[in-house]
């Protein structure tokens, strides 16, 4: 079970394709550059959430405090975890859209929810982005929607984001290494590199 003090499961109400698709309108409207850093979610353990006001980025670490440190579904050879799924990034606007409340923004498992164009026209694979005192690069790595994205946002979310569109305007997300370890906070204005 999710950690947290109400249980937003409980408050879901999974919006129409076509409610999603007209919200998409607000989502494509996210800055080019100079976005905002809205929330920070680490992951302490499985099913786990914690919202954050800060934290630390790091090479080792990713977001510390995330579980990723500890292993990941994708690996190095030597069985480290790999650096190009470091932070999860997804769109403060899409993620706002589909949960329908800040509180259930964490549900998504993303590190850092950002009012920002993460599009492939945008940000292509290798774009450094700094945040804070850090800098990230983009990777090349999908984030994809899952049966748990469906569960939590329905199975209309999971359509769109996985859908050629979702895929094109990366509706479910980003993935990103650290290059330059420092902290960033919500509030922190994300600028192109």
């Amino acid at each position: 079970m999710l950690q947290q003090k109400n249980n937003p499961m409980s408050d879901a109400i999974h919006l129409t394709e076509s409610e999603i698709l007209d919200g998409l309108t607000n989502v494509t409207r996210s800055p080019r550059d100079n976005g905002l850093l809205e929330a920070i979610v680490i992951r302490p353990g499985s099913e786990e959430r914690l919202s954050m006001q800060r934290c630390r980025l790091s090479p080792e670490s990713g977001t510390e405090g995330d579980a990723w440190a500890r292993g990941c579904w994708l690996k190095l050879p030597d069985g480290r975890p790999h650096p190009d799924v470091q932070i999860c990034i997804m769109n403060s606007r899409m993620i706002n859209l589909v949960a329908g409340q800040k509180d259930r923004w964490q549900l998504a498992g993303d590190n850092l929810f950002v009012d920002l164009d993460l599009s492939r026209e945008n940000l292509r694979t290798g774009q450094l982005l700094s945040i804070g005192e850090c800098v990230i690069e983009i990777t090349e790595q999908s984030h994809n929607g899952c049966a748990k994205f469906s569960h939590r946002f329905g199975p209309a979310a999971l359509k769109v984001v996985n859908s050629p569109t979702g895929k094109e305007f990366r509706l479910r997300g980003i993935y990103a290494k650290v290059i330059k370890a420092g902290d960033v906070q919500v509030g922190d204005v994300i600028t192109k590199v």
